[in-house]
């Protein structure tokens, strides 16, 4: 008994090296199969992949910021607030260029958001992935979430990409004639 089971201790590892080397050459023998898979595997942790955790930063008192985490949530996004006095250090540090600052930012996926961006362009931000800082929406134009009108009306605007030098670049149009 003590010999069939030295010797079945002694096979084991050649019967597993075995079958790994036989998977390994079917693998090579099948490239194509095997790409396919790693496609498949990619596409499925893309598409069911969900939205980054947000942080918003903003001031205590202002309430159009809170209906845009609002947006977010409704858009899949998990939205952490993060009330402040002073906005300009956040601003700053996450390099929001001058004079292209709204009423709260955000990071999101390694990118700062600033202002009433729709969620549609923070999700294409996230799926293209360019190098860049993140997308600015200067003011708060009326129309743009967090900022709807009664009336349905939306304010032509224009989403802005902050490239890894500061400049910026028309990422998307909203609103009438965008």
């Amino acid at each position: 008994m003590n010999r069939i089971l030295s010797l079945s201790l002694l096979l084991t590892p050649v019967l597993l090296a075995t079958a790994c080397a036989r998977a390994s050459e079917e693998a090579v023998s099948s490239p194509a199969t095997a790409t396919a898979s790693a496609v498949e595997a990619t596409a499925g942790a893309t598409i069911d992949r969900e939205p980054p955790l947000a942080i918003v930063h903003k001031t205590a008192s202002c309430g159009c910021c809170g209906v845009w985490a609002d947006h977010l949530k409704a858009a899949g996004f998990a939205v952490e607030i993060r009330d402040t006095d002073d906005m300009h250090p956040v601003k700053q540090r996450l390099g929001v260029p001058a004079g292209k600052a709204s009423c709260h930012t955000a990071e999101i996926g390694g990118y700062v958001v600033e202002g009433h961006i729709p969620a549609s362009d923070i999700k294409r931000l996230l799926k293209e992935r360019p190098t860049a800082r993140g997308l600015v929406l200067p003011g708060m134009p009326a129309g743009s979430p967090g900022m709807e009108m009664p009336d349905g009306h939306v304010q032509p605007y224009t989403v802005e990409l902050v490239l890894a030098d500061g400049s910026t670049q028309p990422f998307a149009q909203h609103g009438q004639g965008g």
